[in-house]
């Protein structure tokens, strides 16, 4: 990949410490901004794990197939992951400060509306409505961050917070939707966003402060938006076909093939227009392409605990929603420790030995789980593969956002946002469809010439989940080393003139 980080300084000539405020008019309020940054972010990342708690009660409530459940999800996951990019877009031209406000009220309502659902199509409208307002928040507020601040010792422990809100979120989703599906109502699950977009709008019409258009904003990239949403639904909707109807199905190979194809096309069209929607110069970027990578295979690896490890102490050990939420909050707490902790570390060395050693520590927490039965225990056998795991997720998530959006121009800065959360996305969707299949198949291959007693059926389910949790090792192995190789060594300087700031 294209080493082009940073400007044509040397490193030497770029100290972190002598970054120039005063043309940051956030710079006062910056803490307080981040904190509305998390809160929103918050809002985004536990969507996807608190509305799979109220699944089943939903169902009953709503009436209902399993065959449909999945549109639930995947209603979201289409609309968010193919919208993103043109999100990051219109934040670089619109302003981030409108598309972040917009964003959140567009989220809350549509929330209040799947709240509310009296049917099926009503509460998939409102997801894919979730999805579409997310598509435009989650850039603007990456951005935003990335754009307040500046310096470069202070830029890593905000992101260091933030990539512990964005790994440690679906755990949250967990306890909280657990907590409500339990005391109040699945609907809650979907209410509870409301206040707090409603505050997070607040803190931003408080603190943000209103900027004029750019003078030289461009107009959208119509051919590439059109050809990345294409290849992103169809990729998207492919890996959703494939956990119901089977990797072969003419449905799964179809829509995975064009999608593939559809994302090629687009890569050709933004080689060749005058202002891509995303120049690719942004991903071919080592430091910044290795990071997309990161945050891709941990989005992969979450999933694979968020779910199964959710389907072992509910259906195995007989836990309640809330005890089920409650059971990860070791993993939060060492998602916190390590991505704040390791902050300061980050900011002197960059982000390849953390990101490294990350993984490599998070594989061995799926190897732990790995060794599940039936037979386990939380305290002996769950807890330290949940304290492993997040510990490595911290150490490799926080310097991944930080370093993928780094050396980017304002201009761009959107679209680099929205450039990591599709990859995220991207890896969450590939989770979901390939270590369900892996699941599958491991399950019905261990019930072959055996009876189907309560006890077998019982021993292929956990087969399946461990078979998930070695893929799921694996995968993090194979991406520390990958990952390591592609990021630079030595910190990451900001360029005061790369990325100005411009806060609209």
């Amino acid at each position: 990949m294209i080493d082009t980080l940073t400007t044509d300084r040397s490193p030497a000539e770029i100290p972190p410490d002598t970054v120039d405020h005063t043309d940051n008019p956030h710079h006062a309020t910056r803490w307080l901004i981040l904190g509305v940054i998390a809160l929103a972010q918050l809002i985004v990342v536990l969507d996807a794990t608190i509305v799979n708690i109220a699944l089943p009660t939903a169902q009953e409530s709503l009436g209902f197939s399993n065959d449909s459940r999945q549109w639930i999800v995947t209603g979201y996951a289409l609309a968010f992951g193919s919208l993103l990019l043109i999100g990051g877009r219109l934040s670089d031209l619109v302003g981030r400060r409108p598309m972040f406000i917009a964003g959140l009220i567009g989220f809350a309502a549509a929330s209040a509306v799947g709240g509310a659902a009296q049917n099926f199509e009503m509460l998939v409208g409102a997801r894919v409505a979730q999805g579409v307002f997310g598509a435009l928040l989650a850039p603007a507020a990456l951005s935003l961050l990335t754009v307040t601040f500046t310096d470069a010792a202070e830029r890593a422990r905000a992101f260091a917070i933030f990539g512990a809100i964005s790994g440690g979120g679906g755990a949250i989703g967990l306890i909280l939707g657990g907590a409500l599906t339990e005391y109040l109502s699945w609907r809650w699950c979907l209410y509870v966003n409301v206040p707090l977009a409603v505050l997070a709008v607040v803190g931003a019409v408080l603190l943000l402060k209103k900027q004029p258009r750019p003078e030289d904003a461009k107009g959208i990239d119509v051919p590439g938006s059109l050809v990345v949403v294409a290849g992103l639904v169809s990729f998207v909707y492919g890996l959703a076909s494939a956990e119901s109807d089977g990797w072969s199905s003419a449905t799964t190979l179809v829509c995975i093939g064009l999608g593939l194809a559809l994302l090629a096309v687009f890569a050709v069209v933004e080689s060749r227009v005058a202002d891509p929607l995303l120049p690719l110069h942004i991903v071919w970027d080592r430091t910044r392409g290795g990071s997309f990578l990161v945050v891709a295979i941990v989005g992969i690896g979450l999933f694979a605990v968020f779910l199964f490890l959710t389907y072992y102490v509910s259906l195995t050990l007989g836990y309640s929603p809330l005890k089920t939420g409650f059971s990860f909050v070791p993993m939060i707490l060492g998602i916190m420790v390590t991505a704040t902790g390791s902050a300061g570390l980050v900011a002197k060395i960059g982000p390849r030995i953390p990101v490294l050693v990350g993984m490599l520590v998070a594989a061995v927490g799926m190897v732990l789980f790995a060794q599940l039965d039936l037979e386990s225990t939380y305290a002996a056998h769950i807890l330290p593969g949940l304290v492993i795991t997040g510990l490595g997720v911290g150490l490799s998530m926080a310097p991944a956002f930080s370093a993928a959006t780094s050396g980017v121009d304002a201009e761009h800065a959107g679209v680099a946002s929205a450039s990591v959360n599709t990859f995220q996305q991207i890896g969450g969707s590939i989770g979901t469809a390939v270590l369900s299949a892996f699941a599958a198949t491991a399950t019905s291959d261990y019930l072959v010439g055996k009876a189907p007693s309560e006890a077998n059926q019982a021993l292929a389910a956990m087969h399946g989940y461990t078979t998930v949790f070695w893929w799921s090792a694996g995968i993090f192995a194979v991406g520390a080393l990958l990952c390591g190789a592609l990021l630079r060594s030595g910190p990451v300087f900001l360029d005061p003139d790369a990325a100005p700031v411009l806060g609209h």
